[in-house]
């Protein structure tokens, strides 16, 4: 997985708990919903670039 994709998880997952945060002090479900999918979406993301640096082993 490169660098850059791996920051980008990253960011998306901050992004995600910072949103959260917030709806969490607003009291805003719409935020803290929209919070949570960003982190999910993060982990999604991790769980792809995983299975591509595993591939990528298996055939090097």
């Amino acid at each position: 997985m490169s660098t850059e994709d791996r920051a980008k998880a990253a960011a998306k997952n901050i992004e995600g708990k910072a949103q959260e945060a917030l709806g969490n002090i607003t009291g805003d479900p719409e935020d803290k919903a929209e919070g949570k999918a960003k982190q999910a979406e993060s982990e999604v993301r991790h769980g792809i670039e995983d299975v591509k640096d595993s591939v990528k082993k298996k055939l090097d």
